[in-house]
């Protein structure tokens, strides 16, 4: 375990905003975890992955902690079904890697989404008609009021559209790990953003198979976090009712992309109403919105401060709220 003050956290966020905070501590196991003594730290403590859907907007004052728990285990008992756990701290996409190598369906769709595997059950990432959800089994944390471990089936998560018990209940459960469900059956998910039309016709696919095909398309559109500071899909994507799609379809005179959900809301996605409205591109200060993929909001000069990133969010929303009448909700947490 290490403990660092006055940590520099730039490093630490995929948007490469300038902040620090009072006190950095990085635990290897879970029994490291439940040694430290919350009272004696810097407060508050937030718990962080690897913070690609974070935005500091100044220095925090208490204590971050970090899960550097990075096992990978199968449970298989010889059934269609398998069962793979992972620790908070294991890159995500790592789980995805390995999951398809070993020929199992469930997370393909989810390939090359930035982050860690704890992170991933807090946010309920999501892409390509598939979210953690779809194939958690079980979360297992730390209860920060009783310092306990407790567990989770899926259920009692609260997962809904990049939503869940662990965001509604804000630093109360630390994720220590995660239990996936996987498959052999052969069960490709692929009528969601073109996926199909990218794959050779009447081919018998593999999870590896749609899993490189779901990073090339991801890679023709989003940046590179390597390469390019930014947090990912910056926006959720907006659910409206009815009418107010009615009334959007007949004022823009085009096919509006949706997606019927129960109840009989629609969800829009929010890339196409910014591009709609000739935000791609549009900047502010060193910030940018992505031409390529105008969800995403990049550092594009690599010094772009909080409030150039927070002034242009407010423009998008402003505009998209006179245009259609929909308010954008950022899926990126603001910190500070």
């Amino acid at each position: 375990m290490t403990r660092t003050e006055n940590f520099d956290l730039s490093t630490r966020n995929t948007f490469r905003m300038k902040a620090k905070c009072a006190l950095y501590i990085e635990y290897d196991t879970l029994e490291e975890l439940k040694s430290i003594d919350p009272q004696s730290l810097p407060q508050p403590i937030m718990h962080i992955g690897a913070g690609s859907n974070l935005l500091f907007t100044g220095d925090f004052p208490g204590t971050v902690l970090h899960s550097n728990v990075k096992f990978m285990k199968f449970v298989d008992m010889g059934l269609d079904e398998v069962l793979m756990t992972a620790g908070a701290g294991v890159v995500f996409d790592d789980f995805v890697s390995r999951s398809c190598e070993a020929g199992l369906w469930g997370a393909e769709n989810l390939s090359l989404i930035p982050g860690e595997v704890g992170a991933a059950a807090v946010q309920n990432i999501g892409a390509y008609g598939v979210e953690a959800k779809d194939i958690i089994a079980g979360v297992v944390c730390l209860d920060t009021k009783d310092w306990t471990k407790t567990i989770f089936k899926t259920k009692e998560c609260g997962y809904g559209y990049r939503e869940s018990m662990f965001k509604r209940e804000k630093g109360r459960y630390i994720i220590t790990s995660v239990l996936f469900r996987l498959t052999r059956k052969y069960s490709p998910k692929l009528d969601y953003g073109g996926v199909r039309a990218a794959l050779p016709p009447g081919t018998v696919l593999t999870p590896q198979m749609v899993r490189e095909t779901i990073i090339g398309i991801r890679r023709q559109k989003l940046p590179d976090p390597a390469e390019t500071g930014s947090a990912g899909s910056f926006f959720k994507n907006p659910v409206v009712s009815r009418e107010l799609y009615s009334r959007i379809l007949e004022r823009e005179k085009v096919e509006v992309p949706h997606y019927d959900l129960p109840g009989g809301s629609v969800k829009i996605p929010a890339a196409w109403m910014i591009d709609r409205c000739g935000l791609k591109g549009m900047r502010n200060g060193g910030a940018q919105v992505y031409e390529k993929q105008p969800l995403v909001i990049i550092n594009a000069t690599g010094e772009a401060t909080a409030q150039d990133i927070l002034g242009l969010e407010n423009q998008i929303i402003t505009t998209i709220k006179e245009r259609f009448g929909v308010e954008l909700h950022p899926e990126v947490e603001h910190i500070g």
